[in-house]
């Protein structure tokens, strides 16, 4: 990552909006990096002059452990500043809570898994794995889009825990449409449940790009994490659905506008500092990106870095 053109005087709307937005997710497609690999690229984040965007290490549960023998050193390095993980889950949701909390207990200071991550599509199921997450431990819970979904996430909302979307993948028919995004964050924002996005947000701004690093890629139109960032924002304040859909797909980055004390969306919608702030407590929380250096490099092309 290229540290020279960082911002010094960054505003305060944009640190606001992003910190810890990132949740470096590099061991999984389509980077899907070795364990060293990742490791070393996530303490090059923390270290390097945008570490304040960077969120948790996503791992999976069953990987915890060879997680920690190759960051063990970087850990005992950074003192004070402990490395958060994010585990994801597979079915085994119980098998899964108790490698976690193995993980805490033997792992010495400087490192926590508190956070993890599930997949499921029935309330009940909702509620029992709820029920196992223990104290200290946040579970985001991965939800489809079919007739369910207000029941599905009624049960989140009653268990105290959060959402989560899944914005992309590698191929196109993994991206969900505009309008289900909205439906998503209004329906959360309404039940109170704070939420986080996952795949296929690499770019700031909605684009037509290769969905995987490979030679001849399948190409396919990427949501833009300051799409969604801002339109889950102008949700919170009440817009109508049909103008955030239009946030969703704006492709015009000059039409996004930061000062110290606002961000504004075609020089006519704006969100103030505080409405900012209350977004990223309450609200959209991060976005899982198995990329940190290509968020840091549009943001800088922008000018928003």
């Amino acid at each position: 990552m290229d540290q020279d053109g960082a911002d010094t005087t960054l505003l305060p709307t944009v640190r606001t909006l992003l910190d810890g937005a990132v949740d470096y997710a590099g061991l999984f497609p389509p980077s899907a990096v070795s364990m060293s690999e990742a490791v070393i690229n996530y303490a090059t984040y923390r270290n390097s002059n945008y570490s304040w965007m960077l969120g948790r290490f996503v791992v999976t549960a069953g990987r915890l452990d060879e997680l920690y023998e190759h960051a063990r050193d970087f850990i005992s390095r950074d003192t004070g500043n402990e490395w958060r993980i994010a585990a994801v889950i597979g079915e085994d949701f119980p098998g899964a809570i108790e490698q976690v909390r193995a993980f805490n207990e033997r792992t010495p200071a400087g490192v926590i898994c508190d956070v993890v991550e599930h997949k499921t599509s029935t309330a009940v199921a909702v509620y029992n794995a709820a029920h196992l997450v223990p104290p200290g431990i946040t579970a985001y819970f991965e939800l489809p889009f079919t007739e369910d979904f207000p029941d599905l996430l009624g049960a989140v909302a009653e268990s105290g825990q959060r959402a989560k979307i899944r914005t992309g993948g590698v191929t196109a028919d993994a991206f969900p449409t505009s309008h289900d995004i909205v439906r998503f964050v209004r329906s959360c924002l309404a039940a109170n449940v704070p939420f986080k996005a996952t795949a296929g947000l690499h770019h700031p701004i909605r684009c037509f790009r290769p969905l995987t690093y490979e030679e001849n890629a399948p190409e396919g139109t990427m949501h833009g994490f300051l799409n969604l960032f801002l339109m889950s924002g102008f949700a919170r304040e009440g817009y109508r659905p049909s103008l955030l859909e239009e946030v969703m797909e704006e492709e015009f980055n000059e039409v996004f506008e930061f000062d110290n004390s606002s961000l504004t969306w075609r020089g006519e919608y704006t969100l103030n500092l505080w409405q900012i702030k209350l977004l990223r407590e309450r609200g959209i929380q991060s976005f899982g990106s198995c990329s940190f250096d290509e968020p840091v490099a549009d943001l800088q092309k922008l000018g928003i870095l």
